[in-house]
């Protein structure tokens, strides 16, 4: 078998562009992976279409060893958007090799350990807040614009059958908002990020409007992303202890700052979704960084991704999936999270466009806020070219 064409495509995801590789073989076995190019990852596409030049001619059943080949030929610049092309195409590769023999993904590795795998509704009220106009005329669902709107949404999450949310710091006072996007707060300052008490009050404001709506059978969940300093950190940790979260999300660049974060409080923290490979993850899981692990296997490619979570099973740490993609990603990701031992719960967008379940061939099997895991060959999935040609964006 050899690889003959690569293709990308990317779609309109209402308040993200999807990105997808499709690596064509010549014995008519298609593999599918995704990447995304969103939130300063601009000039990936290019770089994946530069990297793809080389598989050409490959046989796609020896993923291992071209991505470890890709490796050692992009090491010379570190790790960056390097690794997620990568990733990208170890994805693609895998989905090729499950199918030429039959099975599912996760056969390759053992089977699933489990069938089901609970979910969590995240970024809540994030694009409901920043993209009004899309919820209102093309979901059809309200839009929040304030905090009373952010409670009677949060009612929606047991409704649905989902047992916790995640939301972002959302910054919906008016007379703060001052040209800054409502969806993401951050500290005060370009590069200082520095914390100020009202933004603490309004973190405190905001999960009581959730805890209220949501009902007290609902686990919650912030991040905060890479918004404020340790310091910053430090006191909203301690403000939202009352609150019993699930967690609270945080991403710094320093494994001590972040160890030093969860020794001063008994808010669960979780973090490393921006950390790719076993060598940067490495320190965090030495200094006991987080609660809980959260990593991206769209970014990492699943190989590397089972190693990160080996590593994290031997300092007894347990690994939440990533995911912040369109349904092929998910489908992705829970082919890791049903054969890590070590699983936590998996990240998902419940918030779509019309067209999101149309994109693939076989959505995905949600029952009662839980994914269920089928047997079906590669990803039990691939993308619907027709409908991703209608939302296609140019790149």
């Amino acid at each position: 078998m050899k690889i003959t064409r690569i293709e990308d495509f990317h779609v309109d995801g209402g308040w993200d562009v999807w990105s997808f590789i499709k690596i064509s073989t010549d014995e008519g076995i298609v593999g599918w992976a995704e990447f995304s190019e969103e939130r300063a990852r601009q000039g990936l596409t290019a770089l994946v279409r530069a990297m793809g030049k080389q598989l050409i001619g490959e046989d796609p059943r020896n993923a291992g060893l071209i991505c470890a080949k890709l490796r050692q030929t992009t090491q010379g610049v570190g790790i960056g958007l390097q690794s997620l092309a990568i990733g990208a195409y170890e994805n693609a590769l895998l989905d090729i090799q499950a199918k030429a023999i039959g099975v599912p993904v996760h056969a390759l590795f053992g089977g699933a350990l489990r069938r089901r795998l609970p979910l969590y509704w995240s970024h809540f009220g994030m694009y409901r807040a920043k993209n009004p106009k899309i919820f209102e005329e093309v979901v059809g669902e309200p839009a929040v614009r304030c905090l009373d709107d952010l409670k009677v949404a949060a009612a929606l999450v047991p409704q649905r059958g989902y047992k916790a949310l995640k939301t972002n710091r959302l910054l919906l006072d008016p007379a703060r908002l001052k040209g800054a996007t409502p969806s993401v707060a951050r500290g005060a300052g370009p590069f200082e990020l520095n914390i100020e008490p009202w933004m603490v009050s309004d973190i405190v404001d905001q999960l009581e409007a959730l805890r209220e709506g949501a009902g007290p059978d609902v686990a919650l969940m912030m991040d905060l992303n890479f918004n404020y300093k340790t310091e910053g950190f430090r006191r909203i940790a301690k403000a939202v202890e009352k609150f019993d979260m699930m967690w609270l999300e945080i991403d710094t660049a320093s494994a001590a700052a972040l160890s030093t974060i969860r020794q001063s409080t008994s808010t669960p923290i979780a973090s490393l979704e921006t950390i790719l490979g076993r060598r940067a993850l490495l320190p965090f899981a030495q200094q006991q960084s987080v609660d809980v692990a959260i990593i991206d296997v769209v970014y990492n490619g699943l190989i590397e991704s089972l190693r990160m979570a080996s590593l994290l099973e031997a300092f007894e740490v347990n690994v939440a999936g990533h995911n912040t993609f369109s349904q092929l990603g998910t489908a992705i990701t829970a082919h890791f999270c049903a054969v890590i031992p070590n699983f936590r719960v998996l990240e998902f967008d419940v918030d779509e466009v019309p067209w999101r379940s149309a994109l693939v061939t076989r959505p995905l099997d949600i029952v009662d806020g839980e994914l269920l895991i089928n047997d079906l060959p590669g990803w039990g999935m691939d993308i619907n070219e027709d409908v991703a040609r209608e939302h296609a964006v140019a790149r």
